[in-house]
């Protein structure tokens, strides 16, 4: 399945299989084969980095 490419749903989407579905990050990314650093540093360039705490991008 693809993920999607605009940043903002993007984070949306992620964070709702976050919640949803997945204990982790590493978790959703070996699922849906995503590199998490890329992952990361897309979400980072919209001001959105990965929280561990609360398992989602803030």
């Amino acid at each position: 399945m693809d993920i999607p490419q605009d940043p903002i749903i993007l984070v949306s989407y992620v964070n709702t299989k976050l919640r949803d579905q997945f204990a982790t990050l590493d978790e959703f990314c070996r699922t849906y084969d995503v590199d998490e650093t890329e992952l990361c540093d897309t979400l980072d360039s919209i001001d959105y980095h990965y929280d561990e705490t609360t398992n989602r991008f803030v």
